[in-house]
């Protein structure tokens, strides 16, 4: 459009001739465009509005999206530091229990060491016990049967 407005069609004023057109036809005509360019620019008006609400909006889903985007790479990120972080742990902890295992093991085996060693000497003990109450019977016997050659020599005499 070339900037006409509804007032200007209102406003213009044919020069009259000899001969010319019906003043109230051109009038009513003139009328009816001031109306539909009225409307038209109403209309314009209304689509300009919507049009930059809607480029407003779209400003407002692009910032979010870009915001989402920025939410996600950061949520991936952390994902993946604990990821890693879980991992490290995980290992730590399986290198302390197979060290806690191994000292474990190596009580154990100390242990089994011991008990080994304890038996032989209980073993030595026990052989040592039973040589000595071998010969403690073995003693006992001997006084018995000298206590019973004593009384048998005694029975003679009275």
């Amino acid at each position: 459009m070339r900037g006409i407005t509804p007032n200007d069609i209102q406003s213009k004023q044919f020069r009259i001739k000899f001969r010319g057109f019906d003043m109230e036809e051109v009038s009513s005509f003139l009328e009816i465009i001031r109306e539909d360019l009225e409307e038209l620019l109403r209309e314009n008006a209304t689509i300009r509005d919507q049009l930059s609400r809607a480029e407003e909006q779209l400003n407002e889903y692009r910032k979010m999206e870009s915001t989402l985007r920025e939410t996600l790479i950061v949520a991936q990120q952390l994902a993946e530091q604990y990821k890693t972080n879980a991992l490290k742990e995980a290992e730590l902890i399986k290198r302390e229990a197979e060290q806690e295992a191994e000292r474990i093991i190596q009580s154990a085996q100390e242990k089994v060491i011991k008990i080994h060693e304890d038996i032989i000497d209980l073993k030595g003990i026990r052989r040592h016990f039973k040589e000595e109450l071998k010969r403690l019977i073995e003693s006992h016997a001997k006084m018995l049967e000298f206590d019973k050659e004593r009384e048998g020599e005694n029975q003679f005499e009275i």
